[in-house]
C-alpha cells in the first residue's frame, strides 16, 4: 500500500495487523492462550496436589532417609534426639525444680516423654515448613509442580518420624505401668488432627519464608518460648493454680497443649480427663480444620510468586 507525501515524495506502508491494537487480554481470549505461572483455580489446584500424590510421598520418604545419612547411628537418631532431650529436662525440671509434684515419678516420666516427642512433631513441621520454598529454590524454578507439595511433604516427613518414634513412646509408657488399653485407639484421630495442624501451620509459616528468608533464624526462638508457654515439662493447672483462672486456660487452649493433653490422656493411666480444657476435642478439631484450610487457602493465594525475584 503507498501514498503521496505533502513533499511529492511515495512512502510505502504496510497495513496495520488487526492484533496489533489488541490487548494481551483480548489476545488471550481470542487465541486460547494464558498466562505463564497464573494461579489456578482453588480447586484445580487441589485436583493438581492429588495427581502429584506419590511424588510427595516418595520426596517425603527421601527426605526422611537422607535426614540422618551422614551419621552413624542413622535413623536412631530420630528416637534418640528426643529421649536425650527428655533426659535434659527431666534432670532441670523434674529433679531440681520439682515440676513433677502432684503427679509422681511414674506419671511424670511418660507425661514428659510423651509432651516432648508430641511437641517436636509440630516445631519441626514448622521449622522444615519455614524454609520448604527458600531452601528448594532450585526446585521450585527448574519444575512445574504445585508448591504446596513441598511444606505438605515435609509434614508428612514428621508424621513418619513420629510413628517410628512410637515405639519408644509405648515402651517408657508400659515401663511405668501404662498399659495397652482401649484408651490407646485414641492415638489414631489424635495423630490425625495434629498432622493436619501441623501441615497447615507449615503452609502458612512456607509461604512467610518464602517472602521473608530471615524468619528462619527467628523461629527457634518462637518455638522455644510456644514449648514453654504449653507445658511440655509441667503441668499447667498445677503449675498455675495460685494464678488467675483465665491465664491458665488460655495457655491449655493452645493448639500444642491441647494435642499434648489428648495425647497423655490415651497413653497414662494416671492422667485422667479432669486434668483436661473443658470441650477439648471440639478445640482439638477446631484448631485442625481452621489451621489447615486457612493455611492451605493463604498459600494458594501466593502460588505465582514462589521462586520469583
Amino acid at each position: 500500500m503507498s501514498e503521496t507525501t505533502h513533499d511529492g515524495t511515495v512512502a510505502v506502508t504496510t497495513p496495520v495487523s488487526p492484533d496489533e491494537g489488541l490487548t494481551a487480554a483480548r489476545l488471550a481470549a481470542t487465541y486460547g492462550l494464558s498466562v505463564s505461572g497464573a494461579r489456578p483455580s482453588l480447586v484445580g489446584y487441589v485436583r493438581q496436589l492429588w495427581g502429584r500424590r506419590h511424588f510427595i510421598l516418595a520426596f517425603s520418604q527421601a527426605k526422611l532417609t537422607a535426614q540422618y545419612s551422614q551419621a552413624k547411628l542413622g535413623q536412631l537418631w530420630q528416637v534418640a534426639t528426643p529421649l536425650l532431650n527428655a533426659l535434659v529436662y527431666y534432670l532441670i525440671f523434674g529433679l531440681i525444680l520439682k515440676a513433677d509434684r502432684g503427679m509422681g515419678r511414674s506419671v511424670y516420666i511418660p507425661f514428659l516423654v510423651t509432651g516432648i516427642f508430641v511437641f517436636t512433631f509440630t516445631q519441626s513441621s514448622a521449622m522444615a515448613g519455614v524454609r520448604a520454598i527458600s531452601g528448594n529454590l532450585g526446585l521450585v524454578r527448574a519444575l512445574h509442580f504445585p508448591r504446596a507439595s513441598l511444606p505438605i511433604s515435609f509434614s508428612l516427613q514428621q508424621l513418619q518420624q513420629l510413628l517410628f518414634s512410637m515405639i519408644v513412646l509405648f515402651a517408657v509408657a508400659i515401663a511405668f505401668g501404662s498399659y495397652p488399653s482401649p484408651s490407646w485407639l485414641l492415638i489414631i484421630p489424635i495423630l490425625a488432627l495434629q498432622f493436619l495442624f501441623n501441615t497447615g501451620l507449615a503452609l502458612i509459616v512456607a509461604r512467610m519464608g518464602a517472602k521473608t528468608p530471615d524468619l528462619a533464624q527467628l523461629m527457634p526462638f518462637i518455638m522455644r518460648t510456644w514449648m514453654y508457654a504449653s507445658g511440655v515439662m509441667f503441668s499447667i493447672p498445677i503449675m498455675l493454680e495460685d494464678r488467675p483462672g483465665w491465664i491458665s486456660d488460655v495457655l491449655q487452649w493452645n493448639p500444642a497443649a491441647v494435642y499434648m493433653d489428648l495425647m497423655r490422656f490415651a497413653l497414662i493411666d494416671g492422667y485422667g480427663g479432669g486434668n483436661l480444657p473443658p470441650h477439648v476435642w471440639a478445640l482439638a478439631l477446631g484448631w485442625a480444620v481452621l489451621v489447615a484450610v486457612g493455611g492451605f487457602v493463604y498459600f494458594w493465594k501466593a502460588e505465582e510468586r514462589y521462586g520469583r525475584g
